[in-house]
């Protein structure tokens, strides 16, 4: 009898969609097994078989050995004549290899074809960089397309999606090999291809014992957390974020964002609060958004220096630096930085700022929407009057009712107190159809004082007690003046 060389036909079916479930109460363990690095190219080896995979094993003229087969618990597939065979850890071109082999003394021609009609369920993880890291149980309902086997990015989204401070340039897939190939893969991929130039081999297939590590980024680019932020396996924007923030604003402290506060509208005519923000049709809330929140930034505000002090899964605290006044002069939107989970904004004070740029500041869409103007003395309504930040001195008059009948009403004595602790005091004379004008006509900021004095020799001293009570140091500021 001539014996041939066994020859080997293979089907693969793979599976069109999965239902997930996670696994409570598993910490996963980093591997202690050995390792060793491996190109996309090479991951490709192919479904591994294990136990619960159902097959369709063929027999080339053996119609009586061919059949449906169950892998069993033990790894093994129960075959006519030989018995036991050992399918575990082994590809379908593998697995096709050892039957023929098995089945070689009893047949003539071993030609063996090896269908998975059915995938178990994969046993994945996932650490790093993910809201949720564990481990995962991926259920195979059908096997009739390869949609059904998840990918990099899925594992990501059922874990909750990428955190803001992951470096998906550098994720990790320890893959078990095959049978007797040695050390597992670790199969470097590179997300941010397949973001920026649609490279879907990035998005690597996931097989049975994968384990996925997502690192933590060394540096932030702010161009890239935008499109981080907009990616398909970046958290839900939906969610409410626990956030701080602390320095120069107006309230600052913890704050919680929830998705309806994460594209506010002015309370006055509707318009959009942030038309800066990059992310303002993502509902991803972002820097700007959290320093509106917290009632907007102070007049001593350096607004080139803000940090964002951000937890990573590992440990380490991130610092990230953005430069808001790139944003209100150039429109640079990389820096209204997405936020997560957890952030805290850091507001420093500044050491100088000169009136161009303190003017511009107030009239930024993070700055308080109104600002308190102390106007005193001769005037109608006399005591703290709100106005829109950059008001001209001549309007706020008018917002506290403008001259009384015992005013001197040629001129008024403005007061602001500098951030350097300093005091500025200078006599400002009044037209009322003047425009704004640093000199003669000059925006108020927050806290200012405008003191109008009687007309006549009579001093506006003698009021000052009853009419400052409400407005608290200022009294004391302007007695220090002479006034």
């Amino acid at each position: 009898m001539v014996r041939f060389t066994p020859a080997i036909a293979l089907g693969l079916t793979l599976l069109p969609s999965v239902s997930i479930a996670q696994v409570p109460d598993r910490t996963l363990v980093p591997s202690v097994r050995p390792t060793a690095d491996v190109s996309l190219s090479q991951a490709e080896d192919g479904y591994l078989l294990g136990s619960g995979d159902r097959l369709r094993i063929d027999f080339f003229s053996v119609p009586e050995y061919s059949g449906e087969y169950l892998v069993l618990p033990n790894g093994a597939v129960n075959l006519p004549q030989v018995g036991a065979v050992v399918v575990q850890g082994r590809t379908l071109k593998q697995a096709s290899t050892a039957i023929a082999t098995t089945y070689g003394p009893y047949l003539t021609r071993p030609i063996v074809t090896i269908g998975l009609l059915a995938a178990r369920p994969l046993r994945l993880a996932i650490a790093g960089e993910v809201n949720r890291p564990g481990t995962y149980n991926v259920q195979a309902v059908s096997a009739s397309a390869d949609t059904g086997v998840p990918s990099v990015t899925r594992l990501i989204q059922l874990a909750g999606g990428i955190t803001q401070a992951a470096d998906v340039r550098q994720v990790e897939v320890h893959r078990p090999r095959p049978y007797n190939a040695g050390a597992d893969a670790v199969i470097k991929v590179d997300l941010w291809q397949l973001l920026k130039a649609g490279n879907l081999r990035q998005d690597l297939r996931l097989q049975d014992g994968d384990s996925i590590f997502i690192p933590s980024a060394t540096n932030v680019n702010l161009e890239e957390a935008q499109r981080l932020a907009a990616a398909t396996f970046a958290a839900p924007s939906d969610r409410p974020l626990r956030i701080a923030v602390v320095g120069e604003v107006n309230r600052p402290g913890p704050y919680i964002l929830t998705p309806d506060q994460t594209n506010p509208t002015n309370q006055t005519n509707g318009s959009p609060v942030n038309p800066l923000s990059t992310n303002a049709n993502l509902k991803v809330p972002t820097v700007t958004r959290a320093i509106q929140t917290a009632g907007g930034i102070t007049q001593t505000a350096d607004i080139r220096r803000i940090e964002i002090r951000r937890t990573t899964q590992a440990g380490p605290v991130q610092t990230i630096n953005v430069d808001f006044w790139s944003l209100l002069q150039a429109g640079d939107l990389r820096q209204d930085l997405p936020l997560q989970e957890g952030d805290t904004i850091v507001i420093p004070t500044a050491t100088t700022l000169d009136n161009t740029e303190a003017t511009k500041i107030a009239a930024a869409s993070f700055a308080p929407d109104r600002i308190t103007v102390n106007v005193v003395g001769e005037v109608v309504r006399p005591g703290p009057v709100q106005v829109p930040p950059n008001t001209p001195l001549n309007q706020a008059l008018l917002a506290a009712g403008g001259f009384n009948n015992r005013a001197k009403k040629g001129d008024v004595t403005f007061i602001r107190l500098n951030q350097n602790g300093t005091v500025a005091r200078r006599d400002v004379d009044v037209d009322f159809a003047k425009g704004i004008n640093d000199a003669t006509n000059p925006p108020m900021r927050n806290n200012d004082t405008i003191v109008v004095r009687r007309s006549g020799f009579t001093a506006v001293t003698d009021a000052l007690g009853s009419v400052l009570s409400p407005i608290g140091g200022v009294f004391s500021i302007i007695n220090l003046l002479g006034f």
